[in-house]
């Protein structure tokens, strides 16, 4: 009878109502004793539990939808180190956009349960739709399902439906698709003809269809075309090549590193004043930034090029005090060598509050409600009165009455659904003008305030406390920022943060004050530790004991306020994190280190280049460049371990780093080897990187090189009696066999040595030349001996694949090696002849653990029978 668990990897899953009949003792001993020490506490409670095989390490995990949905979301886990009774680390996924689910659930509980058959029947019906294909990303809730639309299905509770064309694109809340995150790293215009500053502007959403635009100094016009060939309204003039245009005011006008070319610093300025005088909304500039080494000679106040041309370089701080004294208004850096200057003071002010601003509150919100089907709370029931004769009609009455609300609500649910989601995204409910859809809304429910009525009564009002508690914090984060600068009078406020800060506050003295109780709650280390706690829990970075937590920065905006004020006042120094990817908030030392990587999103393993240390006590910093002879860049491993499920890629990124974590190779702590040693490490295990994966080494390695701990390729090939005599080359000549013989080496035989001692090889490898000479014993196209060598067609030539070998143990009952090689390794095939003759045995990757002894028969010919052990396992 099959035994209840499943094991992934390392990793043994038991759901605990199951745990009394699982065999492995020390699992379910370790499992128990984390279960009893379970604190008591209002979240919801574990019901899974996953035991580490190698390490000990046991998680409690809690399914709360287990029984009823095919595929249940994790809500919960507390992680237990051994030896520990209480939790070392808890997280939650109550938040989550793409929370880890589980597959084949029925083989975490008993096969005579209820509902294993069930369950098992939607599991088959997944493998022959192809789903468990590739199972390195489908452990999260967003990449499952998005396979499963990718071979034209939808999950119907626990039914596959084929998707027709006419599937609705909402789930009913009035948002397309909430499950999806946000693609925040993602820009609209990604052709190599737009410029970072144009890039930025779209970015930030003030460039748009309708607004104007005009390239001030164009150049080529590649800005001007790219955005016209994506709609956009746009013109440009360049003095070289395009002097005939017209130059005309816009709302949106770019400078795009043309200031930096100009000699003459008197036209210089000119340039960037009329530049400034044609925007009616804002202005980007770009400039280039001081590198390692300019080059050209000293020229002026800039260099001379060894084309004849001229580059003035800046530093970030010297670009935007250049700015601000030119033009006489504030620069907004939001790049490296890119600013924004603002002529629409309402606009400036909508910018800046929207960069404190959290994005997605109402999605999130709205997804940690995706068990309840239905938003719109039932109607209020009256109780049911005492029924006699007389009662009758009057019953009927009010359910008739009681219907037809029903009706009406559900015939406006989708317009209050989107009139909600505004009231999410504010925190409050909107004014009049702050909705788009005012005149549907009047229209369907029939006054304005009627609907917000109907909100009040039939929507989850917790939901909008929690935005409140959110908005409430961006607020005091925005106060706390303007300590730095010229604080705007009230007046000159944008209207929405005057109704947020009236909502919140009451006032905006009551708002500044809370602004500057945020600014030294940063200051206390103590709750600096306990927000990182908390940020860590709800899977905001990686927490490095009680030093330090880093964390990407797109999760900032999603961090407790008192650590968004943290980071807020050291990228103040450092004027842009639009080129940084980590941040590290140092807990104790008051210190913020900001990092920069070459190839973040596209390698599994981006390499630093550049670290900024901001003292944000002595408001100064430091920066440190990498990737010269004298300061190599460092890799950086585990990346999963900074980023969220939700940030795009992430399912892949993990699956990568444990692969890495599964072969040993890094340490538990510290920096880790140069990405060069990793790859030698990984090719001396027959690995290598392609993409984002770890995958089968490609290439052929030297004969004496290792193969495993105890053996060379060389030993592997050249063992056997007929090799031996004739003197055959017999090489492997597929990169594919290689890789097998590692793993027979690794999987079989360092381990069979590490227990007996040393074995030797009577038979190895054997090629198609090879066997040619070998008349009698040999079966080619069963035996493994040709691992994964192909025949004259391209098919292998054994389509077991994996390898194989004779081997005897001198000095050594054959019967016992043969009984403790099938009690303990993980062996595909295994053939015994006699206690002192050798024993063939392979490995490949699907295992079939079968075992064999060979009699002869009368007639002198060997046959095969099952083999029993000694000692029954």
């Amino acid at each position: 009878m099959r035994l209840p668990g499943k094991t992934v990897a390392d990793e043994f899953y038991i759901h605990l109502s199951a745990l009394k009949d699982v065999e492995n003792k020390t699992a379910r001993q370790a499992i128990e004793c984390a279960a009893a020490g379970q604190a008591e506490s209002g979240d919801t409670a574990p019901n899974v539990a996953k035991f580490n095989l190698r390490t000990g390490r046991v998680s409690l995990l809690a399914y709360p939808d287990f029984f009823d949905s095919p595929f249940p979301a994790l809500v919960a886990s507390w992680t237990y180190a051994p030896g520990f009774a209480a939790p070392t680390s808890y997280r939650t996924y109550s938040e989550s956009l793409n929370p880890p689910i589980l597959h084949r659930k029925e083989l975490l509980i008993q096969a005579s349960h209820p509902e294993y058959a069930r369950w098992s029947a939607v599991t088959r019906t997944a493998e022959s739709l192809g789903l468990f294909d590739d199972v390195a990303t489908i452990g999260f809730r967003l990449n499952w399902e998005r396979l499963i639309a990718s071979k034209g299905y939808r999950l119907a509770g626990d039914q596959f439906v084929p998707i027709g064309n006419d599937v609705a694109d909402t789930d009913g809340t009035g948002f397309v698709d909430p499950a999806m995150p946000v693609q925040r790293h993602l820009t609209a215009l990604s052709r190599s003809s737009i410029s970072a500053p144009v890039q930025l502007l779209v970015r930030h959403g003030l460039l748009f269809a309708g607004r104007t635009f005009f390239d001030y100094g164009c150049g080529r016009g590649g800005d001007v075309a790219g955005l016209t060939d994506e709609g956009y309204e746009a013109k440009g003039w360049d003095p070289h090549y395009l002097s005939e245009a017209s130059i005309e005011p816009a709302d949106v006008v770019n400078l795009g590193f043309v200031i930096n070319v100009i000699e003459d610093p008197a036209e210089r300025i000119e340039a960037l004043a009329k530049a400034f005088q044609l925007a009616g909304i804002v202005m980007s500039v770009g400039v280039m930034l001081y590198g390692a080494d300019p080059p050209g000679k000293p020229f002026r106040d800039g260099f001379l090029t060894s084309r004849k041309t001229f580059q003035k370089y800046f530093s970030q701080a010297e670009f935007r005090d250049y700015l601000e004294l030119v033009l006489h208004r504030s620069a907004v850096m939001v790049g490296p060598g890119v600013a924004f200057v603002f002529a629409d003071s309402d606009t400036e002010q909508r910018f800046i509050a929207g960069r404190y601003r959290s994005c997605g509150v109402a999605t999130r919100l709205l997804v940690a409600r995706v068990p309840r089907a239905n938003p719109v709370r039932e109607l209020k029931q009256p109780r049911e009165p005492r029924l006699t004769r007389a009662s009758e009609p009057a019953r009927e009455l009010r359910e008739t009455a009681i219907a037809s609300a029903e009706m009406r609500l559900a015939a406006v649910r989708p317009v209050l659904d989107r009139l909600w989601a505004v009231a999410l995204d504010l925190g409050r409910y909107p004014d009049p003008d702050e909705v788009e859809n005012l005149v549907e809304v009047n229209a369907s429910v029939g006054a304005f305030g009627k609907a917000l009525r109907l909100l009040a009564e039939h929507y989850d009002q917790s939901l909008l406390q929690t935005a409140a508690r959110t908005r409430a914090d961006d607020v005091r984060l925005l106060m706390a920022t303007q300590r730095f600068a010229k604080r705007p009078a009230y007046r000159r406020l944008e209207p929405r943060l005057q109704r947020d800060i009236k909502a919140y506050f009451g006032d905006y003295k009551a708002a500044q004050d809370a602004g500057l109780n945020l600014l030294a709650d940063a200051a206390e280390p103590a709750k600096i530790l306990a927000a990182c706690k908390d940020a860590a829990a709800q899977g905001l970075g990686w927490l490095d004991a009680e030093h330090s937590l880093q964390l990407h920065v797109s999760m900032v905006e999603r961090l407790p306020a008192v650590l968004r004020a943290y980071v807020a006042c050291g990228s103040i120094l450092w004027n842009s994190l639009s080129e940084v990817q980590l941040v590290k908030i140092h807990i104790a030392s008051g210190k913020l280190t900001l990092m920069e990587f070459d190839g973040f999103d596209e390698t599994p393993i981006p390499l630093l280049r550049r670290r900024i240390k901001v003292q944000v006590r002595r408001l100064d910093y430091d920066v440190f460049e990498y990737g010269s002879a004298a300061y190599p860049q460092p890799a950086l491993y585990r990346k999963s371990r900074y980023l969220n499920e939700d940030y795009p890629g992430y399912a892949e990124q993990q699956a990568f780093d444990e692969a890495v974590d599964r072969e040993g190779l890094l340490p538990e702590v510290g920096q880790g080897p140069p990405l060069h040693a990793l790859a030698d490490m990984l090719e001396a295990n027959r690995l290598t990187i392609n993409d984002m994966r770890l995958v089968p080494s490609t290439s052929i390695p030297d004969l004496d090189s290792r193969c495993g701990a105890n053996f060379t390729y060389r030993a592997m090939i050249q063992c056997g009696e007929t090799q031996h005599r004739l003197g055959l080359p017999n090489l492997p000549l597929r990169p594919a066999t290689y890789n097998a013989l590692h793993a027979l080496a690794i999987k079989v035989l360092d381990p069979l040595i590490d227990y007996f001692g040393s074995i030797r090889l009577t038979y190895g490898f054997a090629s198609v030349e090879l066997t040619k000479h070998i008349r009698r014993g040999v079966a080619p196209k069963l035996d493994q001996h040709a691992a994964c060598e192909q025949g004259r067609r391209g098919k292998l030539i054994c389509d077991r694949g994996g390898a194989a070998c004779d081997l005897l143990v001198e000095d050594e009952d054959m019967r016992v090696v043969a009984d403790w090689i099938i009690e303990n390794l993980p062996f595909d095939r295994l053939y015994y002849y006699g206690s002192d003759r050798p024993i063939h045995v392979s490995y490949s990757p699907v295992q079939a653990r079968q075992g064999f002894a060979m009699y002869r028969s009368g007639l002198g010919r060997l046959f095969p029978r099952r083999y029993t052990t000694v000692i029954p396992i």
